[in-house]
Protein backbone atom coordinates (compact mmCIF):
# COMPACT_ATOMS: atom_id res chain seq x y z
CA UNK A 1 0.00 0.00 0.00
CA UNK A 2 0.96 3.74 -1.15
CA UNK A 3 0.24 6.35 1.44
CA UNK A 4 -0.98 9.62 -0.90
CA UNK A 5 0.08 13.02 0.37
CA UNK A 6 -1.28 15.84 -1.87
CA UNK A 7 -1.97 19.10 -1.64
CA UNK A 8 -4.06 20.61 -4.58
CA UNK A 9 -4.61 24.69 -5.89
CA UNK A 10 -6.55 26.49 -7.93
CA UNK A 11 -4.46 28.07 -10.43
CA UNK A 12 -5.11 31.29 -12.33
CA UNK A 13 -2.66 32.64 -15.16
CA UNK A 14 -0.46 30.55 -17.61
CA UNK A 15 3.08 31.29 -16.30
CA UNK A 16 3.86 27.74 -15.44
CA UNK A 17 3.95 26.23 -19.11
CA UNK A 18 7.15 27.53 -20.00
CA UNK A 19 8.67 25.48 -17.32
CA UNK A 20 6.64 22.29 -17.75
CA UNK A 21 8.86 19.18 -19.08
CA UNK A 22 6.07 17.25 -20.40
CA UNK A 23 2.74 16.95 -21.30
CA UNK A 24 0.32 14.07 -21.46
CA UNK A 25 -3.53 13.51 -21.99
CA UNK A 26 -5.77 11.81 -19.68
CA UNK A 27 -8.89 10.32 -19.17
CA UNK A 28 -10.65 9.41 -15.88
CA UNK A 29 -13.57 7.64 -15.33
CA UNK A 30 -15.23 6.90 -11.88
CA UNK A 31 -16.14 2.83 -11.32
CA UNK A 32 -17.11 3.51 -8.19
CA UNK A 33 -17.36 6.09 -5.12
CA UNK A 34 -18.06 4.27 -1.73
CA UNK A 35 -17.76 5.96 1.71
CA UNK A 36 -14.51 5.26 2.44
CA UNK A 37 -13.05 5.65 -1.16
CA UNK A 38 -12.89 5.27 -4.74
CA UNK A 39 -11.99 3.21 -7.67
CA UNK A 40 -11.13 5.20 -10.90
CA UNK A 41 -9.95 3.96 -14.40
CA UNK A 42 -7.33 6.27 -15.83
CA UNK A 43 -6.21 6.11 -19.93
CA UNK A 44 -3.03 7.90 -20.10
CA UNK A 45 -1.95 7.21 -24.02
CA UNK A 46 -1.64 3.47 -24.81
CA UNK A 47 -1.52 2.52 -20.72
CA UNK A 48 -4.31 2.79 -18.57
CA UNK A 49 -4.85 2.03 -14.89
CA UNK A 50 -7.32 0.92 -12.29
CA UNK A 51 -6.81 2.99 -8.89
CA UNK A 52 -8.10 2.73 -5.76
CA UNK A 53 -8.19 5.37 -3.50
CA UNK A 54 -9.41 5.27 0.54
CA UNK A 55 -10.79 8.28 2.70
CA UNK A 56 -8.98 10.90 3.15
CA UNK A 57 -7.38 11.56 6.49
CA UNK A 58 -6.37 15.44 6.29
CA UNK A 59 -4.20 15.23 3.39
CA UNK A 60 -3.44 11.84 3.26
CA UNK A 61 -5.27 8.66 2.26
CA UNK A 62 -4.10 4.97 0.95
CA UNK A 63 -4.01 4.50 -2.93
CA UNK A 64 -3.51 1.72 -4.55
CA UNK A 65 -2.86 1.49 -8.54
CA UNK A 66 -2.38 -1.49 -11.09
CA UNK A 67 -1.93 -1.05 -14.94
CA UNK A 68 -3.89 -2.60 -16.49
CA UNK A 69 -4.58 -3.78 -20.33
CA UNK A 70 -5.34 -0.60 -22.35
CA UNK A 71 -8.22 -2.36 -24.07
CA UNK A 72 -9.60 -3.21 -20.48
CA UNK A 73 -9.12 0.75 -19.16
CA UNK A 74 -10.98 1.66 -22.47
CA UNK A 75 -13.87 -0.86 -22.34
CA UNK A 76 -14.56 0.17 -18.64
CA UNK A 77 -14.75 4.09 -19.30
CA UNK A 78 -17.41 3.24 -22.65
CA UNK A 79 -19.51 0.32 -20.15
CA UNK A 80 -18.75 0.62 -16.69
CA UNK A 81 -17.64 4.54 -15.13
CA UNK A 82 -20.68 6.31 -13.79
CA UNK A 83 -20.90 10.35 -14.57
CA UNK A 84 -18.78 12.35 -16.75
CA UNK A 85 -15.58 10.88 -17.95
CA UNK A 86 -13.16 13.26 -16.72
CA UNK A 87 -10.51 14.90 -19.73
CA UNK A 88 -7.41 16.89 -18.85
CA UNK A 89 -4.02 17.80 -20.40
CA UNK A 90 -1.27 17.20 -17.80
CA UNK A 91 1.72 19.09 -17.67
CA UNK A 92 4.51 18.19 -15.09
CA UNK A 93 5.87 21.50 -14.24
CA UNK A 94 9.59 21.11 -11.61
CA UNK A 95 9.32 23.70 -9.44
CA UNK A 96 11.34 24.13 -5.76
CA UNK A 97 12.88 20.30 -5.72
CA UNK A 98 9.33 19.33 -6.60
CA UNK A 99 7.54 18.09 -9.42
CA UNK A 100 3.90 19.62 -9.51
CA UNK A 101 1.24 18.33 -11.97
CA UNK A 102 -1.01 21.19 -13.50
CA UNK A 103 -4.25 19.39 -14.74
CA UNK A 104 -6.11 21.62 -17.78
CA UNK A 105 -9.30 20.27 -17.88
CA UNK A 106 -11.47 19.63 -20.86
CA UNK A 107 -14.89 18.45 -21.66
CA UNK A 108 -17.51 19.49 -19.44
CA UNK A 109 -15.12 20.82 -16.65
CA UNK A 110 -13.30 23.23 -19.76
CA UNK A 111 -11.75 26.46 -18.07
CA UNK A 112 -10.66 24.70 -14.16
CA UNK A 113 -7.42 24.60 -13.90
CA UNK A 114 -5.80 22.56 -10.56
CA UNK A 115 -1.91 21.98 -9.15
CA UNK A 116 -1.12 19.60 -7.40
CA UNK A 117 2.14 18.34 -5.76
CA UNK A 118 2.54 15.06 -4.05
CA UNK A 119 4.63 15.21 -0.68
CA UNK A 120 6.90 12.82 1.33
CA UNK A 121 5.80 14.02 4.29
CA UNK A 122 2.31 15.62 5.52
CA UNK A 123 4.22 18.35 7.54
CA UNK A 124 6.66 18.68 4.38
CA UNK A 125 7.40 22.32 3.59
CA UNK A 126 6.97 23.31 -0.12
CA UNK A 127 6.43 27.32 -1.95
CA UNK A 128 3.39 27.23 -4.19
CA UNK A 129 3.51 31.05 -5.35
CA UNK A 130 3.92 29.73 -8.87
CA UNK A 131 0.54 28.32 -9.15
CA UNK A 132 -2.12 29.23 -5.87
CA UNK A 133 -5.12 30.85 -6.28
CA UNK A 134 -7.46 31.05 -3.61
CA UNK A 135 -7.43 28.68 -0.78
CA UNK A 136 -6.56 25.03 -1.06
CA UNK A 137 -8.90 22.28 -2.21
CA UNK A 138 -8.84 18.91 -0.08
CA UNK A 139 -11.53 17.34 -1.30
CA UNK A 140 -12.94 17.79 -4.63
CA UNK A 141 -16.18 18.83 -3.65
CA UNK A 142 -15.04 22.35 -2.79
CA UNK A 143 -14.28 22.99 -6.35
CA UNK A 144 -15.90 26.27 -6.96
CA UNK A 145 -19.65 26.27 -8.29
CA UNK A 146 -20.14 22.81 -7.12
CA UNK A 147 -18.70 21.45 -10.96
CA UNK A 148 -17.74 18.31 -9.35
CA UNK A 149 -21.00 18.03 -7.42
CA UNK A 150 -22.82 16.84 -10.37
CA UNK A 151 -20.02 15.69 -12.10
CA UNK A 152 -18.48 13.11 -9.84
CA UNK A 153 -14.87 13.71 -9.88
CA UNK A 154 -12.65 10.45 -10.60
Amino acid sequence: MRLEIERKFLVAGAGWRDAATSIRHLKDGLVGHFARGKVRVRLDGERAWLTVKGAREGIARAEFEYEIPHADGAAMVDQVCTGNVIEKIRYCVPHDGLTWEVDVFQGSLAGMVLAEVELARADQSWDCQEFRVGAAIVDPKEVPDGTTQSTPYP
